[in-house]
């Protein structure tokens, strides 16, 4: 199977607005100071650095996903230092787990779990890797993540290529996901120096990784609950205070955007307004793209209420929406009351 195909048939980083594609960083908040070390050029060290690379995989009832990507890790060119699984029972674990598998159970929630596993890993690894459990990487995703944080110290954080997401389309199968993975792997060459790719100020959380040493005063913010919605965009831009964080074709492979175990409807719709101005508020979020991503899904939302796609629930949304509206015009801005929201039925994330 070749790629070229799904090039147009899925929306390939479509996390990225295009706001988030220069490479501007906010500046520093008062109290947190870089690491040394930390350089400001863009240039490969000529003498290879040993980097190991650690993988964090935080996941909730979908034991079937995460032994697919255990499996695509066994077969990494460059085996990873060491792999966590963050769960919340042990009935969310896969059955091919092997006994090098460390694994850390606690509450759900993506913010929390993910902060357990690097918890767990930090001191086994010079770079951490997240990968979302219906993730699909490549087969040198390990080995690039090596080359590119080993030539480039002033990396701190990168996001890797995705090559197709089926995140609001659907998803993708794991038959087409396997496939796609293996023509990527097949058809795309190695680069014999490693590429520094476009500076960037987010990150894709379903494949995002950064430097353990950059991590020392970073932790994702666990007033975002489950699914954490811009957990991702918060914690890059905590990071990238302290250098560059890029995205790279060194690593990547498929998000499959599973629809099962997602952050329902209306609890979903209430972050979407009240999460980016709590992350604008804190600083990690640009208030214009704050404004344009509420604008975007508030729309979304209430337009496709006449013929909703059959994997959104857009009036549960739009209901979402409406009750974050409420909330902020009392004069509250808490992320964690989407728990109190009763789903009344609505179906899947967005």
């Amino acid at each position: 199977m070749s790629i070229a195909p799904f090039r147009r048939g899925f929306r390939k980083d479509s996390h990225f607005p295009p706001i988030d594609r220069v490479g501007v960083r906010p500046k520093p908040t008062v109290g947190m100071q870089a690491p040394e070390n930390l350089d400001t050029g863009m240039t490969s060290e000529a003498v290879p650095v040993h980097i190991r690379v650690g993988v964090v995989i935080a996941s909730l009832g979908r034991s079937a996903e995460c032994a697919d990507i255990l499996e695509a890790l066994r077969n990494q060119s460059v085996k990873p230092s060491v792999i966590a699984m963050s769960v919340e029972k042990a009935g969310d674990l896969p059955e091919n787990l092997t006994d090098d598998i460390r694994v850390v159970m606690g509450p759900r929630g993506l913010c929390a779990q993910r902060n357990r596993g690097v918890a767990l890993v930090r001191e086994s690894c010079d770079v951490i890797v997240f990968f979302d459990d219906d993730f699909i990487p490549t087969s040198r995703s390990i080995e690039g993540l090596a080359r590119l944080f080993g030539a480039f110290p002033e990396i701190v954080g990168a996001t890797g290529h995705v090559i197709a997401d089926g995140v609001g389309q659907g998803g993708v199968s794991r038959e087409t996901a396997l496939q796609l993975v293996a023509a990527y792997d097949a058809e795309v060459p190695c680069p014999p120096v490693p590429e520094p790719g476009q500076a960037i100020v987010t990150a894709y959380g379903c494949n995002m990784a950064f430097r353990v040493t950059a991590m020392a005063n970073v932790a994702f913010d666990e007033r975002l609950p489950l699914y954490g919605w811009q957990e991702d965009v918060d914690y890059a831009g905590q990071i990238s205070r302290y250098g560059t964080i890029v995205k790279t074709t060194e690593f990547g492979g498929v998000h499959r955007g599973v629809t099962s175990s997602r952050t329902p409807g209306a609890r979903l719709g209430f972050s979407q307004i009240v999460n980016p101005i709590y992350l604008a508020r804190k600083g990690s979020m640009r208030w214009g793209h704050a404004a344009r991503i509420m604008a975007g899904n508030v729309l979304a939302n209430h337009l496709k209420l006449v013929r909703p796609e059959p994997h959104i629930d857009r009036a549960g949304r739009a209901r979402g929406n409406w009750i974050a509206l409420r909330h902020i015009l009392s004069g509250r801005l808490e992320p964690e009351a989407m728990l109190l929201i009763d789903q009344g039925g609505g179906r899947g994330r967005g």
